[in-house]
């Protein structure tokens, strides 16, 4: 069936939005790693993706908006990282929890073109009350998601101790991404994701018996596939 040549001209016009707005994105990644969060600006994005400034600021209106929305990009595509993860694991708990420290320390979601774009967000997040927003908005829903697996590793253990796990869990990858941000690559993934895993087993030292798998509810095999529904990737 042909289609009417008007919507052809609006699909066109909207696959053509849809590119520019990824080029200028990808662009504002380039332009903090190379000008650093401060210098970067519509100018400097606009520079690096080879388009006018006029385009930039036709799609972001202004140098906030854009980068609000590349730290949405960011949180988007580690999210849709993780999810992918998590619905290849299966449903073990405890393999649902290696998945989601590997993916933590994949390049991913903390390799040298990544990395330091976190920081640099996270550095402005306690003076902007946008970009806290935004890390909110993605942070709530993955703590909840590795407390729920968590629970149902650890059925015995209160509702208070699994969100305190979860949290611990958080505060421990967040560290060693800090130590690999600081390191200039004398520290690495590998090691990092070992030693993670090592005081995990120490803490919860059923993670050390691979028989031992927790009980996966439909309730969690279903999360990630809420997920994308809730929150979907752009």
């Amino acid at each position: 069936m042909t289609q009417p040549r008007g919507a052809s001209t609006r699909n066109d016009r909207k696959a053509n939005a849809e590119r520019r707005r990824r080029q200028l994105l990808d662009a504002a990644r380039r332009s903090i790693l190379r000008h650093g969060l401060a210098r970067t600006t519509l100018a400097t994005v606009a520079e690096e993706a080879g388009l006018s400034q006029g385009i930039a600021v036709f799609y972001f209106k202004s140098k906030a908006g854009l980068l609000t929305e590349t730290l949405r990009d960011l949180h988007e595509g580690y999210q849709a990282h993780w999810i992918r993860a998590l619905d290849a694991a299966g449903p073990s708990p405890r393999d649902r929890i290696t998945a989601l420290i590997d993916a933590d320390f994949a390049p991913e979601a903390c390799g040298p073109e990544v990395l330091p774009l976190w920081f640099a967000f996270w550095g402005e997040s306690q003076f902007s009350s946008t970009y806290a927003e935004v890390d909110a908005e993605y942070d709530v829903y993955r703590r909840a998601v590795h407390a729920r697996i968590w629970a149902e590793l650890l059925p015995h253990r209160s509702p208070e101790a699994v969100v305190e796990l979860a949290e611990w869990v958080e505060m421990l990858i967040d560290g060693y991404w800090h130590r690999l941000q600081l390191s200039a690559g004398r520290q690495d993934t590998a090691h990092a994701r070992a030693a993670t895993w090592s005081c995990l087993v120490r803490l919860v030292p059923e993670l050390d018996h691979p028989g031992f798998c927790g009980q996966a509810s439909a309730e969690m095999r279903d999360l990630s596939g809420q997920a994308r529904r809730s929150n979907p990737v752009k």
